[in-house]
């Protein structure tokens, strides 16, 4: 008999911790992977495109990265009313097809209106899927451990934002456009096993009220225990009572600055992501770099390994120990890059920026999540990848205007303004909590 055992014997009560890897957690990451996985692979290969097959510009790449990203926000504007009038199920699966059947249709258009288009129509899609399927995993990462959670989740979707790009221009050089187009669609579909297997589809027929309920109801073994009295057991059970009417929230309470702060610092950041994510393969070829792609994969190495580290910080530390130092790497790393010519100098560029961006989104978005209740996580968010759109959209219509008058060089040294005033912003406020 160990001594948690004798110590229940003794008359205490065992509080079990919730694990952070359970079945649902895990299949909903990979879920969550396949979806932006579609995104970047299609997405840096509508450069090579829109100006090699449809003879478009800058200008029309451009709209091309903005178009998914607007209808993306409308989408998850409107999430939330879809979900009250139908359920998270037959809304998520309506927004998975969409995106995979308009994915399909890219490779049909011959110019480059209606292939924008079609890009419109997957946003709807695609801000679905990227709301709902965030959600129930935030419903099911224990609050102590929301940073490290967030972290490890957020590796599935910056993995594919890693490798998703190398993988599309590789396929698309090698088998065409269609083809892309078609592999793209079936990681959607991919996506139904995954989200059957996490429960998603058993909610409304087992009659559970959320993914957080039905993974309580998971075999709890091997999760850490932990010794309290009766008297603080009943402590316990009396604070549990009343915080269903003090959690009560609305949209007007979750209009706080540590929700909409880290959101005006995503913004920010998504448009540096904007200007590599449109640009770097014309870019390339520009400097006769043929292996370009290795960007996203040296990028996607060094974000596997900070992702879990800036979570753990965060947890501990909180958000300013991990923003500052991140935001100083990308900005290095824009530099860097506008004064590439070899692939050596790619590689190095791409390294700092995985730092800088693989430390800085779980960290913003654990830091909006904290901050509100957890009814509101759906609201906060869709808020977060809101921003993170919201920075891509304009991210690609400034640069693009930017390229269309300068170069690629002067785009990627003015994109890293936005990480100084990011920076300036951070130490603003930490100034200003210091002093209060």
């Amino acid at each position: 008999m160990n001594e948690q055992q004798r110590v229940v014997n003794n008359g205490a009560i065992a509080i079990e911790k919730p694990r952070l890897w359970t079945k649902q957690f895990i299949t909903l990451s990979l879920a969550s992977f396949l979806l932006f996985l579609n995104l970047q692979m299609l997405l840096s290969s509508f450069s090579m495109h829109i100006k090699g097959n449809l003879n478009g510009g800058d200008m029309q790449v451009s709209l091309a990265t903005s178009a998914f990203a607007i209808t993306a926000i409308i989408a998850r504007l409107l999430t939330g009313r879809w979900i009250k009038r139908w359920s998270k199920d037959i809304v998520l699966t309506a927004g998975l097809i969409i995106a995979a059947v308009s994915t399909v249709l890219c490779a049909l258009p011959e110019s480059v209106a209606p292939l924008l288009v079609m890009r419109a129509v997957y946003g709807f899609g695609f801000g679905v899927g990227s709301t709902i399927i965030p959600t129930l995993v935030t419903q099911i990462i224990p609050p102590k451990r929301m940073g490290e959670g967030i972290g490890y989740f957020g590796l599935s979707t910056s993995l594919a934002m890693s490798i998703g790009p190398a993988t599309g221009m590789g396929i698309m050089k090698a088998s065409g456009f269609t083809t892309l187009a078609t592999i793209g669609a079936g990681a959607v579909v991919c996506m139904f096993p995954m989200l059957f297997i996490a429960g998603v589809y058993k909610l409304r027929s087992n009659k559970v009220n959320s993914l957080t309920e039905l993974a309580e109801r998971q075999d709890n073994k091997g999760l850490e225990k932990f010794s309290i009295d009766k008297t603080a057991s009943q402590q316990v059970v009396h604070t549990h009572a009343q915080q269903p009417e003090e959690n009560k929230s609305s949209m007007r309470d979750i209009m706080i600055f540590p929700i909409y702060f880290p959101a005006i610092l995503n913004v920010l950041l998504s448009v540096t992501y904007s200007g590599i994510l449109s640009f770097i393969a014309v870019y390339g070829e520009q400097l006769n770099l043929s292996q370009v792609g290795l960007f996203f994969l040296f990028n996607a190495l060094t974000i596997l390994m900070v992702r879990p580290i800036a979570g753990k910080i965060f947890d501990s530390k909180g958000p300013i120990i991990v923003l500052i130092p991140a935001a100083i790497f990308v900005i290095v790393s824009m530099i860097v890059l506008s004064y590439t010519t070899s692939m050596s100098l790619l590689i190095v560029s791409a390294l700092l920026y995985g730092v800088g961006f693989g430390s800085i989104q779980p960290t913003l978005q654990a830091w909006m999540l904290r901050s509100a209740s957890k009814e509101d996580y759906g609201t906060v968010n869709g808020l977060f990848y809101n921003a993170t759109d919201l920075g891509v959209s304009l991210g690609a219509i400034i640069l693009g205007i930017i390229v269309t008058f300068t170069s690629y060089e002067m785009m990627y040294r003015l994109s890293s303004i936005c990480m100084i005033l990011f920076a300036i912003g951070v130490i603003i406020y930490a100034m200003k909590r210091k002093k209060a």
